[in-house]
């Protein structure tokens, strides 16, 4: 499997030369996570990925047409989101803070890779994930992790910052 280190060697040229900063725009859900939880990412497209819930994570939930779900550790959590309400039984609603690297994947992307029609890659979570033309490549600012977001979801959930 393509691993976080290779993937951010060969795309971080690219976000730097095309990708454009963006913020999330929407509110998400979010709660402590139960270790041990398995929880399952889908998208409007299908499976995305799996991930299984270490103490201190947190189970959040975007507010998108897929109502994707998906976990975050909780030193990342606390950079992302601001609590905004609390909604009982452990949610809150919380609003996104920072800023992320974007690039829309092109079908010649990934043959420059040397894969198409998609690849599959570790996610920082060490789960394998996949890309299609059309997605996003998410870089964290610190350039620590790569991530994919599928294109609905993206556009749902994300706005670009213009200089």
């Amino acid at each position: 499997m393509i691993t976080q280190k290779e993937m951010l060697a060969h795309f971080l040229p690219l976000m730097e030369a095309q990708g454009k900063r963006y913020k999330k725009k929407s509110l998400i859900r979010a709660k402590k996570a139960e270790p041990g939880l398995e929880v399952v990412t889908r998208t409007s497209d299908g499976y995305e990925t799996k991930n299984t819930a270490e103490k201190g994570d947190w189970l959040v939930e975007n507010q998108t047409s897929a109502k994707e779900s998906y976990l975050i550790k909780a030193e990342t959590f606390e950079k992302k989101y601001a609590l905004m309400d609390s909604l009982g039984n452990g949610w809150g609603c919380y609003r996104p803070v920072g800023e992320i690297y974007g690039l829309r994947v092109s079908a010649e992307d990934l043959e420059n890779f040397g894969a198409e029609p998609l690849m599959e890659f570790q996610a920082p979570w060490k789960e394998s994930i996949v890309v299609k033309p059309g997605d996003y490549l998410v870089i964290s600012l610190d350039q620590s992790e790569i991530y994919r977001v599928a294109k609905k979801e993206f556009t749902e959930t994300y706005e670009e910052i213009k200089a």
